[in-house]
Order: C-alpha cells, then sequence, then structure tokens
C-alpha cells in the first residue's frame, strides 16, 4: 500500500476512506517494504533537511549525496544519515565554503581519526578569502560614496559616477585632487 499526496499538503493512504488524513510526517513509500522512521520521499526530506529537492538532485549530481534509493515506485527516498549529511551541506553552504572545500569537509567529517588541523586549515582558507572579498567590497563602498558625494545631484547633466564608469581606466582625473588620490589608490 502506498502513500499519495492530497492537495491539502497532508498525506493520505491509498487504503484509507478518503476523509482519514494523516499527517505529512506520516509518509510512508512502500510501509511493506520500507518503515516510514527509516525513509521519506524527496519532498520531505528536503522539508526536514532545509535542502530544496532541487539541489539535493544537484548535491546528488555533484557526489556530495550519494544517490538515493528508489521505492518500488520509482520516486526517491532518503534516511535519516542522508537528511543530517544533507544539513550538514546546507550550513556549510550558508558559511560560503565551495562544493570542493564541503567535498573535503564531509571527508573529514566521516573519518574520525581525522586530524583537527585539516579541518581547520579548510576554515582559515575560507576565512583569508572572506577577508579578501570584504577588502574589495569595501573598496567599492569607498569609490561609491566618492563619487556619489562629488555628484550634485541635481537638474543639471554632469555627473562624476558617469564620467568614472565611462573611463577607459577606470579612473576619474576631473575630481579634486585628494578624492582623485583616494579613487586611485583602490
Amino acid at each position: 500500500s502506498l502513500a499519495t499526496i492530497v492537495l491539502t499538503g497532508q498525506v493520505q493512504a491509498a487504503d484509507m476512506p478518503a476523509p482519514k488524513v494523516m499527517p505529512a510526517e506520516a509518509i510512508v513509500v512502500d510501509y511493506d517494504v520500507l518503515p516510514a522512521a527509516a525513509t521519506m520521499e524527496a519532498a520531505l526530506a528536503a522539508a526536514r533537511s532545509g535542502v530544496s529537492a532541487k539541489m539535493i538532485r544537484y548535491y546528488e549530481a555533484t557526489g556530495l549525496v550519494g544517490p538515493a534509493g528508489r521505492s518500488q515506485s520509482g520516486y526517491r527516498v532518503y534516511g535519516p544519515d542522508d537528511i543530517h549529511r544533507l544539513g550538514f551541506i546546507r550550513r556549510a553552504r550558508n558559511l560560503g565554503f565551495t562544493i570542493e572545500q564541503i567535498r573535503e569537509l564531509l571527508s573529514l567529517w566521516q573519518d574520525r581519526s581525522r586530524p583537527s588541523r585539516d579541518v581547520k586549515r579548510i576554515a582559515e582558507a575560507h576565512l583569508d578569502h572572506l577577508r579578501d572579498k570584504i577588502r574589495e567590497i569595501q573598496a567599492m563602498v569607498d569609490t561609491l560614496e566618492t563619487l556619489a558625494e562629488g555628484c550634485r545631484g541635481d537638474d543639471r547633466p554632469d555627473c562624476p559616477i558617469l564620467r568614472d564608469l565611462e573611463a577607459t581606466n577606470g579612473r576619474i582625473s576631473d575630481l579634486a585632487s585628494p578624492q582623485m588620490h583616494r579613487l586611485n589608490s583602490i
């Protein structure tokens, strides 16, 4: 007996009368073969892990998650270990780690004899990258602030912001010397 999804987002057992509705947590892929507590279909796995079904498929394609098991009807099914792994991946992605860094972190996570220095090395390299990005963004903010300060913002067409954007070398020369020096030093 297979569970079927009802438009309300709840699940109704196929062998139950129409008024009897079970909560989504009670999804059973094929409870003669796989117990409900052991597996769940992609939609419920996505809800439980916080990772969209599309991203779960992507993580399968990139090898971060192994191929999903299949129910007798061909639906992808996931177990608690899969959900835990997906949660790990989601958290790492939220922290900005790349797919390759996550692959390394997953490998270290599974290796109970790993030296923590290997994990720290990955985290510190990522921190260096984030700090570089922060510096780049701060340079953009500084440049835009200087350009905005130099623009009168009135009805006249003259605008140092547009002059800077059209410059072939990315530098403007029409601003007062301290402003120009500030922009050219970025």
